[in-house]
């Protein structure tokens, strides 16, 4: 059976204790053949421009090679559950989202991007963020596999 591997690398601090009961209760429903490894990148320090310029060469190693790369943006395209669960689950690639730091990314992290996906027009804290893409990616699948967790 094809392992499919959803890595995520966020930019700041490990999960706290809460934050990681919820991700982990999404994230442990989906099958075993989908693996979900996330990475956290050190925030860079000094000027906004300098920060991201630190963390996108650490985003950029962290990269697995043959990846489908979605960055998280607010600036990004807006998708529905459903074309969420077509664009990770449609094809056998692997996938790796990036949540940028506090000021955002490289240009060059922008470009190594296949889709720019904004949750929406709001800001949010990167502990929420992580929470909205583990149940998001629990439903993306639920809607793949025709299971009614989704009920649209």
């Amino acid at each position: 059976m094809y392992v499919m591997t959803i890595t995520i690398l966020s930019v700041g601090a490990r999960p706290k204790a809460e934050t990681a009961t919820l991700l982990n209760d999404f994230l442990k429903r989906l099958p075993k053949h989908i693996r979900v490894n996330w990475q956290f990148i050190k925030h860079g320090n000094g000027t906004p421009e300098v920060s991201k310029q630190q963390e996108a060469e650490l985003i950029l190693r962290a990269i697995p090679a043959k990846t489908k790369v979605i960055l998280l943006d607010e600036q990004g395209k807006q998708l529905s559950s459903p074309e969420l669960a077509r664009t990770v689950f449609g094809k056998a690639d692997d996938v790796c989202f990036i949540i940028g730091g506090a000021y955002g990314v490289s240009k060059i992290v922008q470009d190594r991007a296949e889709l720019v996906w904004s949750l929406g027009k709001l800001v949010y804290p990167h502990q929420l963020v992580r929470i909205i893409i583990a149940e998001q990616l629990y439903r993306a699948h639920s809607i793949h596999i025709g299971h009614p967790y989704h009920h649209a």
